[in-house]
Parts: C-alpha cells; sequence; structure tokens
C-alpha cells in the first residue's frame, strides 16, 4: 500500500532541484524542522510587509509545484534545506506549502509521505481551522506529522506540548473526518472555519467541511491542490442539496477505511476527480482564474 506514496505526485516532484535535497537526511524529525525554515505564512504573523517583504512576493502563495518552490528558494538562498534560513529566504506561503515540501523530502528520501486536509483545533482555542498537515507511514502506521509549527509548540486549549511528529488524531480531523463529526453532533458545524471573523458562508461549517473533504481526497490521490483550487460544483455558490450530503456521507464513510486502490477508484468519479483545467481565488478574494495544470 505504501509504495503509492513513495512515488513523486506531478506537485511532489523537486525535478531539476532533486539534487539539492541529496543532503537532508532520511530522518522525519530533521525533515520536519528541514520544511519548518522554508517558508514564512502568508498572514500568520501579520502583513508580511511588517517583516520587509515586498509587496510583490505576495505572488509566491501561487506557486503550486515543488520544483518551482525549491528553484525559488535555491534563488532565495542557495543553502540546501536543513538549517535555519532568515525569513527573507523563505518563500511565502501557507501550511499547503510547509507540508508539500515536507513530503517532497520525505519522498525525495523514500519514506511513504502524504498530505491531509482538514481542521486543527490545536491554532486557536475553541475553534477548529482549516490546516494542511503531512502524515507518514512508520512501518506500522500513519501518523500526522506537522511542519508549520515552531519546535516546543504549546496547544492553547491546555497548554500542554503538543507532539508535531504525531499530532493526537482527536486535535486534527480530516476533512471526511471533521464532516462526519458534524453530521453526527459531536462537533458544532458552526466551530469549522478559515478563520472566525472571515464571514463567508461558503469559508465556514459544513459547506467548507465538504470542501476539505474534496481536498483531502485529491491529496490522497496524490493531488495537492492549493486550498483555493476550485473544481465541479466546488464554488461558493454549491449548494448542500439533500443530493450533496448524501454523496459526501457516502465518500466520507469510504475514506476513513479504504485502501490505496479504493480512494484511486473513488477520485475517478466526474464528481471529485480533478480535471486538467481548473479556477484558482487567490487570496484575499481575487476573482477566479484557469489554470492549466500540469
Amino acid at each position: 500500500m505504501d509504495d503509492f506514496y513513495v512515488s513523486h505526485s506531478h506537485f511532489s516532484d523537486p525535478g531539476a532541484q532533486a539534487e539539492w535535497l541529496d543532503t537532508t537526511p532520511r530522518d522525519v524529525a530533521a525533515l520536519r524542522e528541514a520544511a519548518h525554515e522554508l517558508v514564512f505564512h502568508y498572514w500568520a504573523l501579520g502583513d508580511i510587509a511588517e517583516h520587509g517583504f515586498p509587496a510583490e512576493r505576495h505572488e509566491e502563495i501561487t506557486l503550486r509545484y515543488a520544483s518551482d518552490m525549491f528553484a525559488r528558494l535555491r534563488e532565495l538562498d542557495p543553502t540546501p534545506p536543513g538549517g535555519p534560513r532568515p525569513p527573507l529566504h523563505r518563500i511565502v506561503g501557507c501550511c499547503r506549502d510547509f507540508t508539500l515540501l515536507f513530503v517532497s523530502m520525505a519522498r525525495h528520501h523514500g519514506i511513504p509521505a502524504r498530505a491531509r486536509t482538514g481542521f486543527a483545533s490545536y491554532l486557536m482555542a475553541g475553534w477548529y481551522l482549516d490546516h494542511v498537515v503531512a502524515e507518514v507511514h512508520d512501518g506500522s502506521g500513519w501518523r500526522l506529522v506537522e511542519p508549520q509549527l515552531t519546535s516546543g509548540y504549546r496547544d492553547p486549549v491546555d497548554g500542554t506540548e503538543l507532539d508535531l511528529l504525531d499530532v493526537p488524531r482527536d486535535r486534527f480531523l480530516t476533512g471526511a473526518d471533521a464532516w462526519t463529526a458534524a453530521r453526527a453532533g459531536d462537533v458544532d458545524p458552526a466551530r469549522l472555519v478559515v478563520s472566525p471573523d472571515l464571514d463567508v458562508p461558503f469559508l465556514r461549517g459544513l459547506p467548507y467541511a465538504r470542501y476539505s473533504l474534496a481536498l483531502d481526497l485529491a491529496s490522497l490521490n496524490k493531488h495537492e491542490m492549493l486550498q483555493w483550487d476550485l473544481w465541479g460544483d466546488l464554488t461558493p455558490a454549491a449548494s448542500l442539496t439533500p443530493a450533496a450530503v448524501a454523496r459526501t456521507d457516502e465518500l466520507a464513510e469510504l475514506m476513513a477505511d479504504a485502501d490505496v486502490e479504493q480512494l484511486r477508484v473513488a477520485f475517478e468519479a466526474d464528481d471529485v476527480r480533478v480535471p486538467p483545467v481548473i479556477r484558482s481565488v487567490t487570496p484575499p478574494g481575487q476573482l477566479p482564474v484557469e489554470v492549466v495544470l500540469r
């Protein structure tokens, strides 16, 4: 099963930058630390201009492929990943980018790794925030790895140090798990958000849980999409019709206990498969643009 996640996707393949990664160790903890130093979050620490970034570097959040991300990083600083990098030597990005770069380095070293899209309850007390983490297979099972946060990070809910190499499953809910928990009444859907103060119906509650589930299914099929990509009926105008709810229930149940082959078959369905041409809405709220995928 795990061989599928050892090989690269179009998105995780470092391409011509592969040799630049050869000096990184085949060690999950070290690769997590390396990935943490490669990205500067585009909003988590406030306006990037306050940290010395020129305004045009905001465009780096649209970098989609690890090969392009590593090329930009190498341009900013030729030192291979693995040590501290000043903020301006990192690319501007988000949780998906920390994760994709970690997954790329892990796969480069033959470690089964994949991205998972869902909601973290350890970023802001009382909320499940939209988030992407990695998952690695250690020979006995999959464990969640958090590349974005700093070592020693303490969960604001209870003040305990979060295990960044084995994030508890009740602290990070995949899209499917969040959907199922919200439908069962175990999680308040209103707590599933991109941001508590972002009052956009599509970006909170069950509509966003459904979107997160679709992104996660894509990730499980090695289509590590941007957090603002749209395809099929994944649009802000989409409504949760009874048929849409039933279909999402079906996918959530399948994703809870499916093997790779079942996930690949499920991803062939027209309503979830990522087409060659998608739409993307780059924050903050730009108009959708068509993107032709490689």
